[in-house]
């Protein structure tokens, strides 16, 4: 991970910096890392921005968050209540649950960071508190703030890089089984073709977002085992933090809920990280971060078992 960052820091500079020697005059390098619940993404993420900030490196880094961009508890409130009848939007997670002109003003501001030299420039980044309201989340206050020059930008989450699909493509996977979960998944989890669709819509509005990445690191299962791993990875995830917090979490049961939310979204957009487009006037528009791609594909333990680059 360290040297696909790397060699993109170089790359990008080489092509942005008109004036050698003064790579802080380049905009920060922007990097997606995708990866489902319990993969270990995060942990990675920061691993990666400890790594690149210490020598020999010595790198300026910033780590944005994907759950940090949801709607403040009113607006996921008035969400749910607008979809009653829609079990995926019952709760902070799916695309449509993030505030896409926050993350926009976010994610604009970072890229031009370094094109403000004036003293007091900054970024305050956004925070959301998942204890709030018992569980349900609100944003905070205030988040952290990143100063002048940033070298790489790393903006993290269970779904970025996802793309929206036609209804056609979406109506034909729901009726076919899910590797692993058996036929009828969706229907038995309750899910409807029109939740789905929900999803989707909004989906198509978080394409502004990745517009704005450079390049992309991508954490997966195997494809021979794409979603039932990630119940144990969640599940070993919980289990961890309720061995440290006197048993305060979710039971068995309800982290099995849990994933199941998230299963349509790997189901339906999740192979838009690499076959994703966005379609204007009958042109095809591939993501920015193609062929600047690192795919690690971890097994049941989380240990990497190959590495592909896209």
């Amino acid at each position: 991970m360290t040297s696909h960052v790397l060699a993109e820091l170089a790359s990008h500079r080489a092509l942005h910096d008109g004036v050698p020697g003064k790579p802080s005059a380049v905009s920060p390098l922007v990097v997606g890392v995708q990866g489902p619940q319990g993969s270990g993404k995060t942990y990675l993420t920061s691993i990666l921005r400890d790594v690149l900030r210490a020598p020999p490196h010595s790198l300026s880094v910033a780590v944005l968050s994907l759950d940090d961009l949801y709607l403040p508890r009113d607006g996921l409130v008035d969400l749910a209540s607008s979809y009653p009848d829609n079990a995926l939007l019952r709760g902070r997670g799916q695309p449509g649950t993030h505030d896409i002109p926050l993350g926009t003003e976010i994610l604009n501001k970072l890229k031009e960071i370094n094109a403000h030299k004036a003293p007091g420039a900054e970024v305050e980044l956004p925070s959301f508190d998942k204890s709030l309201f018992n569980g349900e989340g609100d944003r905070a206050p205030h988040g952290a703030v990143v100063h002048p020059p940033i070298d790489v930008v790393l903006f993290e989450g269970w779904c970025v890089g996802f793309y929206p699909t036609s209804k056609e493509e979406i109506e034909w996977r729901f009726g076919r089984p899910i590797v692993g979960l058996g036929e009828d998944f969706l229907k038995r989890k309750g899910y409807r073709v029109e939740d789905v669709l929900d999803i989707n819509e909004p989906l198509r509005s978080y394409v502004s977002w990745w517009n704005l990445l450079d390049a992309f690191i991508q954490i997966k299962p195997p494809d021979e085992y794409p979603y039932t791993y990630i119940y144990k990875w969640r599940l070993q995830q919980e289990h961890h933090m309720k061995a440290r917090n006197g048993g305060k979490g979710m039971s068995d049961e309800q982290v099995e809920v849990f994933v199941d939310r998230y299963i349509p979204g790997y189901v339906f957009f999740g192979d838009g990280v690499v076959n994703g487009y966005e379609e204007v006037l009958n042109r095809k528009t591939l993501p920015p971060w193609t062929g600047h791609g690192l795919r690690l594909e971890i097994g049941e333990n989380r240990e990497v078992v190959r590495v592909t680059n896209f």
